[in-house]
């Protein structure tokens, strides 16, 4: 065994889990729970296992688990091809022939990647329901070369939560409401809602999603798993179903670092991608500066004792709360004991606030999607063909809510989208909803984010990162209210394009929340070397695996138990005392 490999077992390996109640009661496989893509790898090689078994299991527990049982409704399509995939996996393999470190592994694909198959692509939505995309996404083909098992499809935000302001995490028109597997009744948070859920069900063994701000970290925060959210252009956008070019991103959900490790190399473009400008490029925060060579492979990058002598800059800027809200004392002190690991795996932290350090925001963002919105996707939608928009326009996408109004809009509205369609045209037209700013205007404010935040953090303090929690844990699950976000720090990184990796750091009441590590663009090697420290400190993913359980917290909660006593005879009431005074 290589030394990397060495590595990457031993930052992967995880105890042996136990079963759930809700497991155990739908008969579930769970021979697999928990295993590393280098342990399932060594299983295949020894012809302990092949590919066509692994993903029977992983099918059976979808059915078993997403769809019945507890009703995780994480997958929102499997693939029909995916046994005939498997197959092809494991007859190479036995020819000798390798395609890569996810050969003959089962992926999941948040069901805004395009797949050129039997598979629907739609962002939840039914306005792309009816006919698969013409191509794969370059993400889709690039794993599919690598010999991966495209499993299916994961649910979602619906158009990756860019159609309300009042949204709900993790649901969509298609594929309705997807649940935590912690607790079914929490939010897996959103957009790629269904694929962290599904890689911290044990669902597939990676999974992939989107982000534009939030969107990978958030649900890994929720679900208890490891996010990467790449810098903006390292993984390919092309076949993506957009919001914004300048901030979107594509990466994993794992429940190791590891996994996410191997499963960025793999989807990562160090060549330039024709389809997509950014991956020859660099990010809107980045500009100015060269783009160094892509690793080809992030395992080499894997360290348990990642932490030790590293100097991290800390912030808790925002954690108190967004407006009037209040984190929770159980919270904070949960986080706390997260940070206090940080200094225990031998890291210099630096307090970043009490140092009077503020990091700059990026104001201009939110005019930057709208703005972007409406012309990445109608140039999505000129891609497509069989479906409601094809070759439409987003005013035809506002017309289709409309009058499908109680299919795709029962809970909440398309305000944004009414926002987008009413904006002026030109980068360097004032944009009236937005204070009289331009497009042009908010791209520097954006940039400057980068450069005068995490950017300007790194350099004062002389750090490896700068780190804070992801998200608060997940709130319960709100139809008519939407949802309960107290606070977020996605946004420290997502104007600027730079990149996160989110890992377990622990849990309130059974509910798991995460840390984040930040770096400037391209720093994924040295984030993920940090990460596999935290995480081979902690094991905070192994010491609370998700249990499917109706409601979190699960306990303290039932009260007394009311009973009604039945009349009785004189003789009974003696018989009784005669029988209480014998315990006495």
């Amino acid at each position: 065994m290589t030394t990397t490999l060495a590595r990457a077992v031993l930052i992967g390996a995880l105890c042996l889990p136990l079963l759930s109640s809700a497991e155990n009661a739908a008969g579930a496989p769970t021979r697999h729970n928990e295993a590393t893509v280098l342990q399932l790898q060594a299983a295949m090689a020894s012809g302990q296992l092949t590919s066509e078994q692994l993903t029977r299991e992983y099918l059976e527990r979808i059915i078993a688990l997403d769809q019945r049982g507890p009703g995780v409704n994480a997958v929102i399509e499997l693939n029909p091809d995916a046994l005939a995939m498997a197959r092809k996996a494991d007859a190479k393999r036995r020819q000798g022939q390798l395609l890569g470190p996810l050969h003959g592994i089962p992926v999941l694909l948040k069901d805004n990647i395009d797949t050129g198959d039997r598979m629907q692509t739609t962002a939840g939505s039914l306005a792309l329901a009816g006919a698969p995309a013409l191509a794969d996404s370059t993400v889709a083909a690039k794993l599919r070369a690598g010999g991966a098992v495209i499993l299916g499809k994961t649910n979602l935000s619906e158009w990756a939560n860019f159609r309300s302001f009042e949204s709900v995490s993790g649901w969509s028109g298609r594929g309705g409401q997807t649940h935590n597997p912690y607790g079914i009744d929490r939010n897996p948070c959103g957009s790629s809602a269904g694929s962290a859920a599904a890689a911290s069900a044990n669902f597939a063994t990676v999974s992939f999603g989107t982000e534009t701000d939030g969107s990978i970290v958030c649900p890994a925060n929720a679900s208890g798993v490891v996010g990467i959210k790449p810098t903006v252009g390292l993984t390919s956008r092309a076949g993506v179903v957009p919001i914004s070019h300048v901030q979107d991103t594509v990466g994993p959900h794992a429940r190791t670092v590891a996994d996410a490790a191997i499963a960025l190399g793999v989807i990562q473009s160090a060549t330039a991608d024709g389809r997509d400008p950014a991956t020859g490029g660099v990010p809107l925060g980045w500009q100015g500066r060269a783009r160094p060579s892509i690793p080809a492979d992030y395992t080499p990058f894997l360290d348990a004792h990642g932490l030790a002598g590293a100097r991290l800059g800390l912030t808790r800027a925002g954690l108190a709360g967004f407006t009037n809200v209040t984190t929770p004392q159980p919270v904070t002190d949960a986080i706390e004991a997260a940070f206090a690991a940080l200094t225990a795996a031998g890291a210099t932290v630096i307090d970043l606030d009490a140092a009077g350090f503020s990091f700059a925001t990026a104001d201009g963002e939110f005019l930057i999607l709208c703005f972007d919105f409406r012309n990445d996707v109608n140039a999505y939608f000129a891609t497509r063909r069989g479906v409601p928009l094809a070759g439409k326009t987003l005013s035809d996408g506002i017309a289709f809510n409309i009058a499908n109004a109680d299919a795709e809009m029962p809970f909440f509205n398309q305000d944004i989208w009414d926002l987008v369609n009413a904006m002026a045209p030109g980068a360097d037209d004032p944009q009236p909803d937005f204070g009289g700013m331009t497009y042009n205007q908010a791209l520097e404010i954006d940039r400057l984010s980068g450069v005068n935040g995490i950017d300007a953090a790194l350099s004062q303090f002389n750090l490896d990162a700068v780190v804070s929690a992801t998200d608060n844990p997940a709130w319960a699950t709100d139809l008519l209210f939407g949802d309960h976000f107290i606070f977020g720090t996605s946004g420290l990184a997502a104007g600027a394009g730079y990149p996160i990796v989110q890992v377990p750091a622990g849990e309130v009441f059974g509910v798991p929340f995460g840390i984040s590590f930040f770096g400037s663009a391209f720093s994924e090697p040295k984030l993920i070397r940090l990460a596999s420290g935290y995480e081979a400190f902690t094991q905070a993913r192994a010491k609370n695996l998700p249990t499917f359980a109706l409601t979190l917290p699960d306990d303290h909660i039932a009260g007394t138990t009311l009973s009604v006593k039945k009349r009785q005879n004189a003789a009974s009431k003696r018989d009784e005392r005669k029988h209480e005074m014998h315990h006495l």
